[in-house]
């Protein structure tokens, strides 16, 4: 008997038929935002340490915003990408434009004047 084909989640074909500039138009303000929450919770978590809260919860609360923060980075870094792919998509269309105004055409003969 054969073992079904497992199926993809529904959610990565959404984005595989989003545009590029619609995945870094949400991916940016997104990562930016857990940078954010990530900092605020890495300030509570040094707060605690400094009243004298236990160990574990301080340590864990830090380690838990230090996985926001680099979770937030490594989104921006891929929202980057998306823009500079956006960029770079939009310079090639550009010279090839040009490149195709500019071309040379070659000159017709009159088929009248031949001799």
């Amino acid at each position: 008997m054969a073992l079904p084909a497992p199926s993809k989640p529904p959610g990565r074909r959404l984005i595989k038929r989003m545009s590029t500039r619609t995945k870094w138009l949400l991916l940016a303000p997104f990562s930016l935002m857990l940078v954010g929450y990530g900092l605020c919770v890495f300030s509570e978590a040094a707060h605690l340490k400094h009243t004298g809260e236990p160990f574990s919860r301080w340590f864990l609360l830090g380690t838990y915003s230090l996985v926001v923060i680099n979770a937030g980075l490594s989104l921006f870094g891929q929202a980057i990408l998306f823009r500079m792919q956006i960029e770079n998509r939009r310079m090639i269309r550009r010279y090839m434009k040009k490149m195709l105004r500019n071309r040379p055409r070659p000159k017709k003969e009159n088929p009248v004047r031949r001799a």
